[in-house]
C-alpha cells in the first residue's frame, strides 16, 4: 500500500538576484513499513524535501500525499494535527530540553499521543531504562540520541523522518542507533525517511533515493539487506 507519494513538487527560495530553486519537480513514492535513504551532496535539496513532507516548509507547487490525505494545501492549524497525528522527527542535534530527565524529556511528547508506545518498553528497547533520571548533560552523544529517537517514537508515529540522525556520532554509537531503526522498523512497521551522507546506511534500507541538483536521479529498490549490525564503514 502506498503511504507517501510526492508528485512534481518544487520549492525555492528567495527573488531577484537571490531566488534559488531547490527542488526541481520531484517524484517518488513510498509503501508503508519501508525504511527508505535519501543521498544526494549538499544543497541537492534532501532537507528541504524532508521539511516539506513534515509541513515544515511550505512547497511552492505540486503535491505531497501522505496516507492519501494532500499536505500541500492544509491550514497552519491543520497542519500542526497532521504533524502531531502522523510524524516523528529525529535530527542531528539532539534538542533535548536540559533541566528534564530522560523519562520526563521522553513523557513531554507522550502526552501528544491518544495511544502512544509503552514508555518502559521503548526505554527497554532503546537501553535508557538505566539512564532514565539522568539529565541530558550527564549522557553521551549516542545515549542523547537514543532519548532523542524515544521521544520521536513514544507517540507511536506512522512515519519517522531522519535528518542525518548519526551525523554527529562516531562509528559505534552510529551502528548502535541503526540498529535500534531497524528493531523500531520491525516491531512497529513505522514507515521511515533516514536523509544521510553516509554511504553505508543505503545497504540496510528497503528503498534508495538520490537527489541532485533538486532531482530525483536514482529511485531504487534494494534486492538484499545488509543488517544494520553488519554494515561496514560507517
Amino acid at each position: 500500500m502506498m503511504y507517501l507519494a510526492v508528485k512534481n513538487l518544487k520549492k525555492s527560495y528567495g527573488e531577484g538576484g537571490s531566488f534559488m530553486e531547490v527542488l526541481k519537480g520531484i517524484d517518488f513514492s513510498v509503501e508503508k513499513g519501508v525504511m527508505c535513504v535519501i543521498q544526494g551532496t549538499s544543497g541537492s535539496g534532501k532537507s528541504t524535501l524532508l521539511n516539506c513532507i513534515g509541513g515544515l516548509d511550505k512547497m511552492d507547487s505540486g503535491s505531497i500525499r501522505v496516507e492519501d490525505m494532500e499536505i500541500g494545501g492544509l491550514s497552519r492549524e491543520k497542519l500542526s494535527d497532521y504533524r502531531r497525528a502522523n510524524l516523528g522527527f529525529i535530527f542531528q542535534f539532539y534538542n533535548l530540553v536540559p533541566n528534564l530527565t530522560v523519562k520526563e524529556n521522553i513523557q513531554v511528547c507522550e502526552y501528544l499521543s491518544n495511544e502512544p508506545l509503552d514508555l518502559c518498553e521503548l526505554m527497554d528497547i532503546l537501553g535508557l531504562a538505566q539512564h532514565q533520571d539522568k539529565f541530558p548533560s550527564q549522557l553521551s552523544g549516542g545515549q542523547q540520541q537514543r532519548c532523542a529517537i524515544a521521544r520521536a517514537l513514544i507517540k507511536n508515529p506512522k512515519l519517522l523522518l531522519c535528518d542525518e540522525p548519526t551525523g554527529a556520532l562516531d562509528s559505534a554509537a552510529s551502528r548502535d542507533i541503526l540498529v535500534l531503526l531497524e528493531k523500531i522498523n520491525a516491531k512497529y512497521g513505522t514507515t521511515m525517511l533516514i536523509v544521510t551522507h553516509n554511504n553505508a546506511i543505503r545497504n540496510m534500507v528497503d528503498q534508495v533515493i538520490f537527489l541532485k541538483d533538486g532531482q530525483v536521479r536514482k529511485n531504487y529498490l534494494n534486492a538484499a539487506k545488509v543488517p544494520a549490525a553488519d554494515l561496514e564503514d560507517l
